[in-house]
């Protein structure tokens, strides 16, 4: 390779490279790179007579303008670099005060993210088990599916803003006031409101554990706030200390996920009662219960029925799990009214859409439904648990519809043995634990067909 084609690649390379630092950089470095290219260009042309060198330059600038369009206007490139550096441990990307997103969900799914049948082609299978996403082992309620088929006629109306109909049934659940509780499509929506609203780019800060859920990280950086994380102590519990030693007068949120997840700890209620109150008065403590209702016993570790002994905190739920509306997208925040109020003045007014509204109230009056699902996973996770341990595997003590585990053989291979028989389940290298692997709780014959493949792989391989 002659030394002009190797300067170019190297000087794309170096624009590759330095564009993952940002958008200022790669300027920089894009208009360095045309700069040599043409000075280069000129001496090549001068002192070889070489008659394509105008033709280099020409194609170098063309390149480099063109990895501009790219990067600027899409985020998949950006996002694969981005958690390149994450996993790394180095920096992500910041432009001014909006931090580039760094596209967890492009990757931190797998075959996760794969439709069935695209799984069932790739391997030749008859039959799909999804045990990765912690969902409802037993599907959807019978009456929400009533209710949805005789609701489809309506899906030309808008549904009301705000969804008090909702809400209402919502709060009167739990005992609470209605005017306490904001409904979102899906928690998500809830948590990327309390960064918008209660966060100011450049100047305020949220905290929370690492590893953590990915959309804390996501809107924190989207919306060009701070994120401080603390590693999570030994065998995965808090260590509060700590986490309050990151916490400071501009900290307008510290998330906790109780059950945690991907490792199910969890810590009783009055723990995080009492971290609420060590807080700085402009400090929330946000509480995400996704898996709280898995607990056992629930009361001990929900903060609902303690909702009101402290004016700082919030509490999420979500219905994609015991409720069974994961497709639906629905979950709630419940908060101060102040902040509930503010919430509702610029949250999307239709975000809840009219069948998830209806297909929620049918979920609350579904008791026997959710009491079903809630033996079925208690069952199971016990079953799982000191299964997989006879199996050689480290189990990990959860609260939550998953086990995290740690095989005897490297988690990836199991991992890809189990996806070629047909079962998914969530490796966590994403989370930084490429040891581990996350198993979402079936139902009885998903859980056996699991742990049949389980045995199979360990005594005889792929």
């Amino acid at each position: 390779m002659g030394f002009p084609r190797l300067r170019n690649w190297v000087l794309l390379a170096a624009s590759l490279v330095f564009y993952a630092w940002g958008e200022g950089a790669y300027l920089l470095v894009m208009l360095l790179s045309i700069g040599a290219n043409y000075s280069f260009g000129l001496w090549v042309h001068r002192a070889h007579q070489q008659s394509d060198a105008k033709v280099q330059i020409g194609v170098a600038i063309a390149f480099n303008l063109l990895l501009l369009v790219i990067f600027k206007y899409t985020n998949f490139f950006v996002a694969n670099l981005n958690l390149v550096l994450v996993r790394a441990g180095l920096p992500t990307v910041a432009v001014g005060q909006v931090h580039l997103p760094i596209g967890i969900s492009f990757f931190t799914f797998h075959c996760i993210s794969y439709l069935m049948d695209e799984i069932r082609e790739r391997y030749g299978l008859a039959r799909i088990i999804k045990m990765a996403s912690n969902e409802n082992p037993l599907g959807a309620s019978p009456l929400v599916k009533r209710v949805l088929a005789r609701k489809a006629d309506t899906v030309f109306r808008y549904p009301r803003s705000g969804n008090p109909a909702l809400v209402a049934g919502f709060a009167a659940a739990h005992g609470l006031s209605p005017a306490c509780v904001v409904a979102g499509n899906g928690s998500d929506e809830i948590i990327d409101l309390l960064v918008r609203v209660t966060a100011r780019p450049g100047r305020d800060n949220v905290v929370a554990f690492s590893p953590c859920f990915s959309i804390y990280v996501q809107q924190t950086r989207l919306c060009g706030v701070e994120l401080r994380q603390m590693p999570l102590g030994p065998d995965f519990r808090f260590d509060f200390a700590a986490l309050t030693r990151l916490v400071d007068a501009n900290t307008s949120l510290v998330f906790v996920t109780n059950p945690d997840n991907p490792s199910g700890y969890a810590v009783p209620a009055e723990e995080l009662l009492r971290l609420a109150r060590s807080l700085p008065e402009k400090a929330l403590l946000v509480v995400d219960e996704a898996y709280v209702d898995f607990a056992e016993p629930e009361a001990d570790y929900s903060m609902l029925a303690r909702f009101g002994q402290c004016d700082n905190v919030v509490v999420l739920r979500t219905f994609s799990k015991l409720y069974g509306l994961a497709g639906l997208r629905l979950g709630f925040g419940v908060m101060p009214e102040a902040l509930a109020d503010t919430m509702l003045r610029v949250k999307l007014p239709f975000s809840v859409n009219l069948l998830a509204e209806a297909a929620g109230l049918a979920a609350l009056e579904d008791r026997p439904f959710l009491t079903a699902t809630r033996e079925t996973v208690l069952r199971g996770r016990e079953h799982l648990g000191r299964e997989l341990a006879d199996c050689g595997c480290q189990v990990f003590p959860s609260q939550a519809n998953f086990l995290m585990v740690t095989p005897p053989v490297p988690a990836l291979e199991l991992y890809e043995a189990l996806l070629a028989r047909g079962i998914i389940v969530r490796s966590l290298k994403s989370y930084g634990l490429p040891d581990k692997l996350r198993i979402s709780i079936g139902n009885d014959e998903e859980n056996e067909s699991f742990l049949a493949a389980v045995r199979d792989i360990l005594n005889h391989g792929r």
